[in-house]
């Protein structure tokens, strides 16, 4: 995957926690996942296909992370488990995320569609990823827990 992919997930990721979350993050060192299993107890995964590259961007999160992100969101107590309204917030952030690296990618001359997110609930998961390409695996923390962005991208 082209380095130029990397930024656009890392700004959006950023950006939409920070903005609509209230919830800082610190992007960690870009490395390859090396697995094929989810990395959290939550998430989310979405289809992004052009005329040249397809693939996909998968966020997960761990359940203390998510949990007090969608806190944040809904500006209410944390939750004590993962439920539809926290695997729904999931959704509509990985809808976010991808919808703003989708818009930085534009920029760049790359015009994605994007599928509608599916969700994954469990550690450690395996799933099946779009593209034979190598993922690059953003890793984030916040102050309640991590989460990682994976960007799995090739050409067709």
């Amino acid at each position: 995957m082209k380095a130029e992919f990397i930024n656009p997930f890392l700004n959006a990721t950023k950006n939409v926690l920070e903005t609509m979350c209230q919830t800082p993050v610190t992007p960690q060192k870009p490395q390859l996942k090396k697995d094929v299993a989810t990395y959290g107890e939550v998430t989310g995964i979405i289809g992004m296909t052009s005329e040249k590259i397809s693939g996909c961007m998968i966020v997960s999160f761990t359940e203390k992370c998510i949990l007090n992100i969608v806190a944040n969101m809904l500006m209410e107590p944390p939750k004590d488990k993962i439920d539809e309204e926290v695997t729904d917030a999931v959704g509509e952030l990985t809808n976010m995320i991808c919808g703003g690296a989708k818009a930085q990618l534009a920029k760049l001359d790359h015009k994605f569609d994007l599928s509608t997110p599916t969700m994954v609930v469990g550690k450690g998961v395996e799933i099946t990823y779009y593209s034979n390409a190598p993922t690059i695996m953003i890793p984030f923390k916040t102050e309640n827990g991590d989460f990682v962005i994976e960007a799995n991208l090739g050409e067709k």
